[in-house]
Order: structure tokens, then sequence, then C-alpha cells
């Protein structure tokens, strides 16, 4: 996924050891989006190297495309946005650049119609005027109707018919 927006602070660089006994770092931002309704966004840059790499600053604009991940830890959920990639400016694919105001449309060229060969046009005449029409009124209250009988129930048609050259002819 990507998002494209500005950014609005940058977190404080995290760094430990992993169970392996390697190092890592986090780099956490926050972003906030070029919409209508401008949402912020935190996610996280993994890795020394990327971090180096996608050194983002305030007031950069900038696209993100991300992974979401959650997961349980003590019976409780949390969910991580990670960059993958990052990069300066609006570089969003078509399908999600269409969110962004649209481009103005180039001046419409006006284009040469030729009349039609010299063949006569047919006459189309006006259908005549209908008259408006007329409200609906509520027809006069009528007596209760006498429930009707109840019906019979229907033949069982959850039979076969096996004709004499073996083939069956289902209901269905």
């Amino acid at each position: 996924m990507e998002i494209y927006g500005k950014i609005i602070m940058v977190l404080p660089m995290q760094s430990g050891m992993s169970k392996a006994g390697r190092p890592w770092s986090l780099q956490g931002y926050v972003l906030e989006t070029q919409e209508q309704y401008a949402r912020k966004v935190q996610f996280d840059v993994f890795g020394e190297e990327k971090i180096k790499q996608y050194a983002c600053k305030v007031d950069d604009m900038v696209t993100v495309d991300f992974d979401i991940e959650s997961r349980e830890f003590n019976g409780r959920w949390y969910t991580s946005i990670r960059a993958w990639r990052i990069q300066q400016g609006d570089t969003r694919t078509f399908a999600t650049a269409n969110v962004a105001a649209p481009a103005a449309a180039p001046a419409a060229t006006p284009v040469a119609q030729t009349a039609p060969a010299a063949t006569p046009t047919p006459t189309i005449s006006q259908p005549a005027p209908q008259p408006a029409p007329q409200p609906l009124t509520q027809p006069a209250a009528q007596p209760a109707a006498q429930p009707a009988p109840a019906a019979q129930p229907a033949a069982n048609t959850n039979t076969f018919d096996a004709s004499a050259d073996g083939t069956e002819h289902l209901p269905f």
C-alpha cells in the first residue's frame, strides 16, 4: 500500500539487541495526508541502512510504500505500519493518484464536421401534447374481505420418472 503526505514529526530513534545478538534500529515518523480531511499516520522504518537511505525531515513531501501488520501480545493487539520504500514528492501510482485534485483539462479543440451528401433528411413530427397527470384519489373504504379458504397441500413433486430407456427425468 502507499500513502502521500507531509512529514510533520520525526520520532526518536529506538535501538537494541535481538535475541540472536544482532543490533537493530527503528525510526518513527508521523505523516499528514494532503486530502480534504487530513489524516495523521505514524509509520516506522526498520534497519540502520534503510534509516540512512530514507532520511526524512520535517516538511518533506513523500510517498511511502508500506505494509500493515497486527500481532497479539498478552491478550492485546498491536498494529504497526512498516515502510519499505520512501520517495520524495508525489510518486503515487495511477490508481491512488486519482484521489488528489484533478489536473486541469486541456482546452477542447473543435472538430470539423462535414455535412452529409445531398440526401434528403426525413422530417420527424412531434407527438401530440399529453394532458397533465391527474392526482390520485383514495378509493372509498371497502368492507373487510373474508379470509381465503386454506389451500390444499401440493402433490409430492420430489419424485423422478425413469423412462423405458433407463434415463431419469428429475423435476429440477
